[in-house]
């Protein structure tokens, strides 16, 4: 039975982990420094089947991350319906098309020449699972009034940042897709008013022969400051 004590009329359990000693806790997160670095993002997949049930422990996994006011704003849309990953693909290239051919100015399509990217995503339709995260820029209430959601982005940043730990863990690659509008998702899955995409994710088995560009991390340094 869980030991619960009212704090002001509300519930609360008390919480505790495991913990190490100092030279544990450096190799500990040592190796989980070196293990997360081994993740790549992939465009070259597999279309070998993955488990249901692996997805929803990702999604169970990602569900864990913190957001305002404990609303979880997300909502996490999997799809591995052949015919709408088509009609997701072929939305998505329409935009992109128009992104690679007049949108992007030249400084950013510069920036993308090392990861040789294009308008093509044939990964959409050969990646097992799309994972699309919808933001609730609202709620509902159970009689269908709005209720307010707090730090939406930010809450559905750390969900997917959580959702690509999960996958990495699981032994699957994953791409963070960002067709830009993304609107035609919200149509396509027939999504209430309040979602918003986030963020589409294929994610299954890296292929045969996946190649990804060599590439750097920054430094420590780079990326830290000490006060």
């Amino acid at each position: 039975m869980k030991n619960i004590k009212l704090i002001n009329g509300f519930p609360f359990v008390q919480y505790s982990r495991d913990t190490y000693l100092a030279d544990e806790m450096l190799e500990r997160s040592a190796s989980f420094s070196k293990w997360m670095d081994t993740r790549r993002t992939c465009r070259d997949f597999s279309d070998k089947p993955i488990p249901k049930s692996v997805i929803e422990n990702i999604i169970s996994a990602a569900s864990t991350a913190p957001s305002g006011a404990h609303k979880q704003p997300w909502t996490f849309c999997v799809v591995s319906n052949p015919e709408i990953k088509k009609q997701i693909r072929a939305e998505a290239e329409k935009e992109e098309f128009e992104s690679y051919n007049g949108r992007m100015p030249e400084a950013w399509k510069k920036d993308l020449l090392p990861l040789q990217t294009d308008w093509k995503k044939e990964f959409l339709e050969i990646a097992p699972y799309l994972i699309i995260v919808f933001k609730k820029s609202y709620d509902l209430d159970g009689e269908g009034n709005k209720t307010n959601t707090y730090y939406a982005n930010e809450s559905c940043g750390l969900a997917c940042g959580f959702l690509l730990a999960a996958i990495h863990h699981a032994g699957l690659v994953a791409l963070t897709h960002t067709p830009s509008p993304m609107n035609f998702l919200c149509k396509i899955l027939d999504r209430p008013a309040n979602e918003k995409p986030f963020l589409l994710i294929p994610v299954g088995y890296a292929a045969d022969a996946c190649w990804v560009p060599d590439i750097q991390r920054k430094k420590l340094h780079e990326v830290s400051s000490w006060y």
